[in-house]
């Protein structure tokens, strides 16, 4: 699974204490976490990561036919992408929230978005939710594509952000549940949904 990103620029990395990352409300995440099995809050969301799985199947077998990267579309490069993303959240899944967090003993969801930008893709993101809201261009909800990034505000101030996925599913640490998966269409989220940036053309 390779993408290229040749000259692609992003801001520097701007080292700050606070990462305006925290909700200050529950989140009522999609996925409630139960002697370490995750219980479905939504039979819509279970069937639609059953569906997701089955894809992931699919197209792994896919790229394992030794088809040349040139000939891929610009869906499958998507294809791609969307796999790195749940490769990266199958080694995150789980890990609780930590306001100023960066690593797998507590990690915060601007410094989750940092981490996934940099192993999967090598890009250099910057610190904060507000800052990373900056990078990109600015899309609208209904044009989202596996690895856009999708913002949260509960109040006055940008305050959580998280990597869309498909099928209007996102992974994101929340200070709730901790690195988990949760749907747009959740009340809490679509209340407080702000606006999607793409990173990645």
């Amino acid at each position: 699974m390779i993408i290229y990103f040749k000259n692609f620029l992003l801001f520097l990395i701007l080292s700050l204490i606070m990462t305006g990352c925290s909700l200050k409300n529950s989140d009522n995440s999609s996925l409630s976490s139960q002697n370490g099995e995750y219980i479905f809050q939504s039979a819509s969301l279970e069937n639609t990561i059953k569906q997701r799985d089955m894809k992931f199947k699919k197209y792994k077998e896919i790229m394992k036919s030794n088809k040349s990267l040139d000939s891929l579309s610009y869906q499958n490069e998507r294809i791609d992408l969307d796999l790195d993303l749940f490769d990266f959240y199958s080694e995150w899944e789980g890990v609780e929230y930590k306001l100023g967090g960066d690593s797998k003993s507590g990690i915060d969801c601007s410094g989750f978005i940092q981490k996934a930008f940099k192993e999967k893709f090598n890009l250099s993101m910057p610190r904060t939710a507000l800052l990373q809201s900056q990078v990109g261009k600015e899309i609208d909800k209904s044009q989202l594509l596996s690895g856009d990034l999708v913002f949260f505000k509960t109040g006055d101030d940008i305050n959580h952000v998280g990597i869309y996925l498909e099928d209007g599913l996102f992974v994101h640490a929340s200070t709730k549940i901790g690195v988990t998966i949760s749907e747009l269409s959740n009340s809490y989220f679509s209340k407080s949904y702000w606006k999607a940036q793409r990173i990645i053309d």
